[in-house]
């Protein structure tokens, strides 16, 4: 049910718009184009948010947050960015597992 349309800079759930921030759509889109690739939160910060940072775990924790409120039907159980504890996050749909 999940619509990624890069071109577009569209997200689609099951036919609807999701209204993404920048940063959401960043992180979500960037990581969809590597599926099955773990990202560590610096990686991810460094690339959407265009900075070095060592205090980067809060913005992305909660911006993978507000991702999860907006696209997964479950957001204590993820289906598409999945945790990998104390390591980082990983785009991985049921169908790519």
């Amino acid at each position: 049910g999940l619509e990624i349309r890069l071109q577009q800079h569209r997200v689609l759930k099951n036919g609807k718009d999701v209204r993404l921030s920048k940063y959401e759509y960043g992180i979500l889109s960037f990581m969809a184009q590597h599926p099955g690739t773990l990202f560590s939160k610096e990686q991810i910060f460094e690339k959407i948010w265009a900075e070095d940072s060592n205090s980067c775990f809060s913005a992305v924790t909660n911006t993978v947050s507000r991702i999860r409120q907006k696209i997964e039907n479950d957001r204590d159980n993820p289906v598409y960015i999945k945790t990998i504890s104390n390591l980082g996050y990983i785009f991985a749909p049921a169908l790519l597992l």
